[in-house]
């Protein structure tokens, strides 16, 4: 293809882009921003493909200098728009002053560094603001996690890397070998700018939906009014959390049930319901520590998975809770009313973490707590380890 052909491939590439960046953008509210920034972008990039294959119209050095303003500033939106995720930015001022520097820069060479500028020093703020944009994606919070984040940060660096290579190499390449292969370097240019414009701007689309599906993922596994998890979200992080513990640990399962949390609806009301559900949470979550996996598995029954700890350590956090509850709840000025709640411990063999028979363990015990008279802690009888079941039955020896 010639360059004008790759030209008019490159506007179309950015057009579609903008294209369908900006319908992605009336699904995703909560990156409408970001993705309204990074349009913006490739409509300038597009804009300045048009400048650039009609700069020979505009006398002077002017044509060339207000082409590459325009493309670093398109840049410079490209990463406005990855900050954005985190909520940072760089100030519109300072901008505007880096762009005009460059400006004046291109200004002040002259016709006579025309070429050099175009071919190779014009390549340097693109290759340091694609560096920038791929250390801002590889810190970034909001992406943490993300499969598709690898993805965008090689794109940026390969792009930064491509235009370092124009910047420093290719003037030694043509000074050795002839200045023909500059324009050898414009096509591939042209054919990197195509590949560039589909693999950003389809890597921005994966990572605002896959982030959006973690979204909707996390939403799925939390509890509404608690913030915790739910019970959907407790039976398929707590395995993880689990698997990723020691094999040979020991771990413990907190079950809680509010006493008479009917009687209390009844009386106050839902609203005050619902503040001693969520005051109970807060209490828990922040007792049983960030390494602990909270949950309402319904109603007013709580859980609390707490990896690599013992039974006696969960005790002492379980007596907390329920003294700093029963505290808080009666307070004059909280809900003045009394509320207590009682518990039922269970902690698994070294060899033997099933969370499913943990909870059910500390179900029985839970129950034992509120025949007994409730406001108390049970600890469920140790349970049969999986060697130890397997003889029982018959599995091992036989």
């Amino acid at each position: 293809m010639d360059l004008t052909t790759l030209w008019q491939l490159t506007i179309g590439t950015l057009l579609m882009a903008a294209a369908m960046t900006l319908w992605e953008r009336k699904a995703q509210a909560q990156r409408s921003r970001e993705l309204g920034i990074w349009a913006a972008a490739y409509c300038v990039f597009a804009v300045g493909a048009i400048l650039a294959m009609n700069r020979n119209l505009v006398p002077g050095v002017s044509g060339a200098a207000l082409t590459n303003v325009i493309m670093v500033l398109g840049y410079t939106l490209l990463l406005q728009g990855v900050l954005a995720l985190d909520r940072r930015s760089i100030h519109p001022a300072a901008v505007a002053g880096f762009l005009a520097m460059l400006g004046a820069a291109w200004h002040l060479a002259g016709t006579s560094w025309e070429g050099i500028f175009w071919n190779h020093i014009g390549s340097l703020p693109i290759a340091v603001i694609c560096g920038l944009t791929a250390l801002a994606l590889s810190r970034s919070h909001a992406t943490k996690g993300l499969r598709s984040r690898p993805i965008a940060v090689a794109v940026f660096v390969c792009h930064s890397a491509f235009y370092t290579v124009r910047a420093f190499v290719m003037p030694v390449v043509a000074s050795l070998y002839g200045a023909d292969l500059l324009s050898v370097a414009g096509e591939l240019t042209m054919y990197e700018a195509v590949l560039f414009t589909v693999a950003m701007s389809m890597s921005f689309l994966a990572l605002v939906r896959e982030e959006e599906r973690a979204r909707l993922l996390s939403a799925s596994r939390t509890d509404f009014l608690t913030g915790l998890c739910n019970r959907q979200g407790f039976f398929e992080l707590g395995p993880e959390r689990l698997r990723r513990a020691e094999k040979d640990a020991s771990h413990a399962l907190l079950a809680f049930d509010l006493d008479h949390f009917k009687t209390i609806n009844d009386r106050y009301g839902h609203d005050t319901g619902d503040g001693v559900l969520r005051l109970f949470a807060d209490i828990a979550s922040e007792a049983a520590g960030p390494e602990a996996l909270s949950a309402r598995l319904g109603g007013e029954e709580f859980a609390i998975l707490m990896p690599r700890t013992g039974a006696d350590v969960a005790k002492g956090v379980a007596e907390r809770i329920a003294r700093r509850f029963a505290a808080e709840v009666a307070r004059k000025d909280g809900f003045g009313i009394v509320a207590t709640v009682s518990v039922g411990l269970a902690q698994s063999a070294p060899d033997d973490a099933d969370l499913k028979g943990l909870l059910a363990a500390a179900d029985r015990a839970l129950y034992r707590a509120k025949e007994l008279g409730r406001n108390r802690i049970e600890i469920a009888r140790p349970a049969l380890n999986l060697a130890t079941r397997r003889i029982i039955f018959g599995v091992v020896g036989a």
